[in-house]
């Protein structure tokens, strides 16, 4: 049996506990490729014209693991109690899924969280393990082995924001959702741009998860996204060790948009750039962008200065 990972969405999030459970478990795994124009332009044929970009570059990632495993890991993730709720794409995702390929052979592998129904994560690695042909033992053990994979790859990953924080040069905190940043179609090109203008580039989603969504409160204490409220708890905690802070989502993301509002209104202290991005071809204009937005803080450091 070959399971099929779709290189989008959670995968930046939850990509090590999902190899990791499934490795434990002696079962075959298949990453689809990077993001790319294919892959883009096949997500964006099957979606409906007012999903973001990320949901079809999500589609045209499992378009292309469609007949190259025997089931596509598309999981149900909705509410996970005291931390919050997700967007309702990812409420969603499993039924769009199964409704976008109804007409073809995918078969596809899941798991629900959803604490309301009390459905919860070592349950429900339970259940998949069990849909795997594994009994409790063997997948509560893979599971456990899992996010221990899973915690450590978090504290690399808070441990190198650290260490950029400490660096020299001009230090802008980009505010985005890993399955954006991360991706070489949507994220790459920004952190690109910014390295060559001599710029470090520090990721609000690689802050430790559950101290930022504790200070989250300083900007907001109403938000209900479990994501929008660990984004907006890594400028209460680095927003006086950065320079700039970069806000980059996806078009038309409906939470993003609320979320960017209220950083733009409660962060005076600090330059920043709202980024949204739309998939359309060329760098020139984000370049152009980026370039005006260090400008202003080379600007702003050197009045400081003198």
């Amino acid at each position: 049996m070959k399971i099929g990972i779709p290189k989008a969405f959670f995968y930046y999030r939850y990509g090590a506990l999902w190899e990791s459970f499934f490795d434990a478990l002696g079962v075959e795994t298949i990453l689809s490729p990077d993001t790319n124009r294919e892959i883009v332009s096949r997500g964006s044929s099957l979606a409906v014209d007012e999903s973001c970009l990320s949901n079809k570059i999500y589609l045209g990632h499992v378009a292309w693991l469609m007949d190259k495993c025997d089931y596509v890991l598309v999981p149900r993730i909705g509410q996970q109690g005291r931390a919050g709720t997700v967007c309702t794409r990812f409420h969603a995702v499993y039924d769009m899924i199964r409704n976008t390929f109804r007409d073809t052979d995918l078969k596809l592998l899941h798991y629900n969280i959803d604490t309301r129904d009390k459905e919860r994560e070592p349950a429900a690695f339970v259940k998949l393990g069990r849909a795997l042909g594994k009994n409790r033992a063997q997948s509560m053990f893979a599971y456990w082995t899992a996010k221990q994979s899973e915690r450590a790859e978090q504290m690399i990953a808070a441990s190198e924001q650290e260490r950029l924080l400490e660096s020299d040069g001009i230090k802008v905190l980009v505010i985005a959702h890993p399955y954006n940043i991360y991706d070489k179609y949507v994220g790459a090109p920004v952190l690109s741009a910014l390295k060559e203008m001599d710029a470090v580039p520090v990721l609000g989603c690689a802050a430790d998860p559950k101290k930022a969504a504790a200070m989250s409160v300083q900007l907001s204490d109403t938000l209900p996204w479990v994501t929008s409220k660990e984004l907006i708890g890594a400028i209460a905690m680095w927003r006086d060790r950065v320079d700039g802070i970069i806000i980059m989502s996806t078009f038309p993301c409906g939470p993003d948009s609320m979320v960017n509002e209220i950083v733009i209104r409660r962060v005076k202290d600090k330059p920043i750039l709202n980024l949204i991005l739309d998939g359309q071809e060329g760098t020139a204009g984000l370049e152009t962008r980026l370039e005006s937005f260090i400008d202003i803080i080379r600007y702003k450091r050197d009045s400081n200065v003198g």
